[in-house]
């Protein structure tokens, strides 16, 4: 079972409710092999620009296969790009001389961990003794995933909706999904290790401004810079310090300068691709001199 896929359990109750539950929900990709036969005989459907369906009805539900071009292109452009590091990446370790067989495998399974998805398109054998390993691509195995990049095969017990309404409802899941991803991730939400319910309000509350201020970003993004993610700008502008520098001055004041760092390259560029205008640094302060200690009166005897 996928992570999230509900149970066939879960289903049926949602099914036999009072009232009926509506849901709809992805499947495991061990069903749509399972259905791909069926699947394949049924026509496409155009639900909107660059996004079609095919629908087959089974068991008192809706099987959705939807297919969307602008997700075809961003999946095949990812997996490229895993596919092309992984491959470079073999080399490197192929050519590395005085490898330990336990050294060898220490290095592949590094390489596996970060590109996955690739490491499953090749066909690689380690030498039992020897630091030697050999490694080709699966062709059979990239055709698989080629079809089915970018489609996603649904189930929902609205069999009556319109496919149009259908995918509309899928987007608000996933963006719904993509919300409280960056709402524990990026922005952190969780754990909360606060006592009082005013104070985990307060931070909820907090949390949820930053996330206005995560999606005013990435729309921002959109037109401006549609390669980058709020995340990627995030991490570019972290760099960014805001300090003050203290100069002690001979009658006991101290003149305080607060300047943000200077901006690299990739900073002003980016700066500049927002169209945003930083602030002019602050103007100096100055404090107030210290107060002079006051000497204890004497008492006569």
């Amino acid at each position: 079972m996928d992570r999230g896929v509900p149970t066939e359990e879960v289903l049926a109750e949602m099914r036999t409710a009072d009232p009926p539950v509506s849901y709809l929900v992805g499947t495991p990709k061990g069903r749509l092999s399972k259905l791909e036969k069926a699947l394949l005989e049924l026509p496409w459907q155009q639900v909107r620009q660059g996004v079609e369906v095919k629908l087959l009805p089974k068991d008192q539900e809706m099987y959705v296969l939807a297919q969307s071009q602008a997700r075809i292109h961003k999946e095949r452009a990812m997996r490229r790009r895993k596919l092309k590091w992984l491959w470079a990446r073999l080399k490197q370790i192929a050519a590395m001389d005085n490898l330990s067989h336990k050294e060898l495998l220490m290095k592949l399974g590094a390489a596996r961990a970060r590109a996955r998805v690739a490491w499953r398109l090749l066909d690689i054998e380690v030498a039992d003794k020897d630091a030697t390993f050999s490694s080709a691509l699966n062709r059979d195995k990239l055709r698989q995933v080629r079809c089915r990049e970018g489609r996603y095969l649904l189930r929902t017990n609205l069999c009556a909706e319109d496919p149009a309404k259908l995918w509309t409802f899928y987007i608000q899941l996933v963006e719904i999904e993509a919300a409280f991803k960056n709402l524990k991730d990026d922005l952190q939400l969780r754990p909360i290790h606060h006592q009082l319910e005013h104070r985990i309000e307060a931070h909820i509350f907090v949390a949820f401004i930053a996330y206005c201020l995560h999606v005013t970003l990435r729309a921002r993004l959109k037109p401006l810079a549609p390669g980058l993610t709020p995340r990627a700008v995030l991490d570019k502008f972290a760099a960014i310090q805001m300090l003050d520098v203290h100069f002690p001055t001979t009658d006991g004041r101290t003149l305080i300068l607060s300047r943000y760092t200077e901006l690299n390259a990739d900073q002003k560029l980016l700066v500049k691709q927002l169209k945003l205008v930083l602030p002019a640094q602050p103007t100096p302060r100055i404090t107030n001199p210290a107060p002079k200690p006051v000497s204890a009166a004497l008492h006569p005897a």
